[in-house]
């Protein structure tokens, strides 16, 4: 579970233990019961309903969720949709060999699907939508002869369709859109019949399904292992190493601070010293790299060389925390490397604690920290070098405007980081500085949350409140500005203006609102009076849809509601972005805010 996990981990282990010690105890437990436990012990939270399991029974057929063949005794349907279940699949629920029905929709669930469910050969509807799964489709999917219905969307899949999929002459419904899925569509057997909709929202995607054509005619998907490395190396030539893209469950967090960074850099900018190795040329002295996983395969000595040679001119972007730099490795690869200065005493163990937070977040919209190293004076931060830059410079200070579906597909990967912030950290997390200057963009355009200083535990459980006052003017909750006392809703509000950013192309305190006395929010609450609303969409934009401009301002009203608790959790934001926005009908969201 990472780091982020260290304070519960002592309660899930005692729980696990005593779950163990039952499951000993009750010999008459049936083995679908047993391969049930499993996957309750792999769930690190939820809202209670498995934990209602007990171990004692002899079969599982009462437990909540779980309909048994009323002759046999055997599980037949394991139903547990939107029971914010945090967690992995257990690979033993591939033991339920008479499984039909498998619905795991609408939770937290992250890591892979595994293979081990291409054993429940009588299974005829998987619904794992709307989770946080990654890792590649299974291969081994192609196995559930009786399958019928497929739906894997919304989640952070990658890799290539298996071919194998094709032999599900049954499948009648298949949905595999909204991930991150590269190369050719197969059109072997049953696939050749599904539509677009079945795949729309994978960027990388090819073939006559998605009217996209393949660079490469002859490219003929294989296995699913072989399609994604040769995906992957494509990606790699692509942006010739300038963008590493987790698409793994471990996304590693590696951080890197080197000694008298920033008095170099100060001096540089203050006094025009023309010294290549200003930033860092003591970075030898007392400085300490620690790297949480091994994912650089740079040796200590090698980080620092390169520190060395770092000068303005490597900066390529500046923030409230500090100055970035392009570091570019001899291998070709390159990372953003972020200075921090040292601010004040207590800023040592805020750092230390942010980095048990920071080391252990995973999730393909946040941008991957690599490795960190220590000083008395200043930090350096390694990440991912994201080729796209910023959403502020995308927005504001480019030339090329970007079109409705890419608007949207920004939108849609900010609200998902944000919504494992909240939803799937243990213990959640608020990032009190979201804004378009936040948001980095990959070489396709897709969204990264970024910047986690200003990110506070929530310590209380029930008021998930923190008190530190932070974040920029223009996306502040009013309730904020007020008490300082940030929660979810806070954050929910900064999303709203960001949605409203998205929209209009115009920042937050734009001079034309000034001059008015208003801020985007401002400008959006007279246009509704005046039932105008849709003028608040940048006329550059090409593309818009009207049925989807009018559900997402639908949706950005009810993130900058000037009440907090009627703004929706983030975990609904991007359920209904994505049933409503990405696919326009007609709405419940406004009676039906609670998670």
């Amino acid at each position: 579970m990472g780091i982020c996990l260290v304070k519960c981990s002592g309660l899930l282990i005692l729980h696990v233990l005593l779950l163990c010690m039952a499951m000993n105890k009750s010999t008459g437990l049936t083995p679908d019961g047993a391969a049930l436990l499993s996957f309750r012990m792999a769930v690190a939270s939820s809202d209670g309903v498995i934990f209602q399991w007990r171990p004692e029974d002899p079969n599982p057929c009462n437990w909540t969720g779980v309909v048994c063949d009323p002759k046999t005794k055997r599980v037949i349907s394991l139903k547990l949709a939107s029971h914010k279940l945090s967690g992995f699949i257990a690979p033993e629920l591939g033991k339920l060999d008479q499984l039909k029905t498998l619905i795991l929709s609408d939770n937290n669930l992250y890591g892979t699907i595994p293979s081990e469910l291409g054993n429940c050969s009588q299974l005829q509807g998987m619904f794992l939508q709307r989770n946080y799964l990654s890792g590649v489709i299974p291969y081994e999917l192609g196995n559930l002869l009786e399958l019928e219905m497929l739906d894997v969307s919304s989640n952070s899949l990658s890799g290539n369709i298996p071919t194998s999929l094709g032999n599900l002459d049954k499948l009648a419904i298949l949905n595999v859109s909204s991930n991150f899925l590269i190369g050719p569509v197969p059109s072997d057997g049953v696939l050749s019949k599904f539509s677009e909709t079945s795949f729309v929202g994978n960027r990388g995607l090819c073939g006559k399904q998605v009217n996209v054509i393949c660079k490469d005619d002859n490219a003929e998907p294989g296995t699913n292992s072989e399609s994604t490395s040769s995906g992957q190396n494509q990606m790699r030539r692509k942006y010739s190493g300038r963008l590493l893209i987790s698409a793994s469950a471990t996304v590693g967090a590696l951080l890197l601070v080197a000694l008298m960074c920033f008095w170099g850099c100060f001096l540089y900018k203050r006094f025009g010293k023309n010294d290549k190795k200003g930033l860092a040329k003591d970075v030898g002295r007392g400085a300490s790299v620690v790297m949480f996983h091994g994912d650089l395969p740079y040796s200590s000595k090698d980080i620092m060389k390169k520190l060395e040679t770092l000068n303005e001119e490597h900066i390529i972007g500046s923030g409230g925390f500090g100055t970035v730099y392009r570091l570019a490795m001899d291998d070709g690869n390159v990372f953003a490397l972020k200075n921090i200065v040292k601010i004040n005493e207590g800023f040592d163990h805020f750092f230390e604690r942010e980095l048990e937070i920071l080391g252990s977040l995973k999730h393909r919209y946040l941008v991957n920290l690599r490795g960190y190293c220590n000083s008395p004076t200043s930090k350096l931060l390694i990440y991912d070098y994201l080729s796209g830059g910023s959403l502020d410079e995308a927005l504001h200070e480019r030339s090329e405007q970007l079109d409705w579906d890419t608007r949207l597909n920004i939108i849609l990967g900010a609200a998902k980081g944000l919504a494992y912030l909240h939803h799937d950290c243990s213990p959640r997390i608020i990032h009190r500085d979201i804004k378009s200057s936040n948001i980095l963009l990959d070489g396709n355009l897709d969204a990264r949350v970024s910047d986690f200083g200003l990110a506070k535990l929530l310590d209380d459980d029930k008021s998930h409140i923190t008190t530190i006052v932070a974040g920029t003017f223009g996306y502040l909750a009013p309730e904020y500005m007020q008490s300082g006392r940030a929660t979810e809703k806070t954050d929910v509000y900064s999303f709203g203006v960001l949605v409203l950013e998205v929209l209009s192309g115009k920042r937050p305190t734009d001079a034309s609102f000034i001059e008015k006395g208003l801020n985007i929010v401002g400008w959006l609450n007279f246009l509704v009076t005046e039932n105008r609303q849709r003028e608040i969409v940048d006329p550059q934009c090409e593309g818009v849809q009207s049925e989807t401009l009018d559900s997402l301002l639908r949706l950005a009203i009810q993130c900058v509601s000037s009440s907090p608790d009627d703004r929706p959790t983030m975990h609904r934001v991007v359920q209904f972005f994505e049933s409503e926005v990405m696919t326009p009908c007609p709405s419940d969201f406004d009676d039906s805010n609670s998670d």
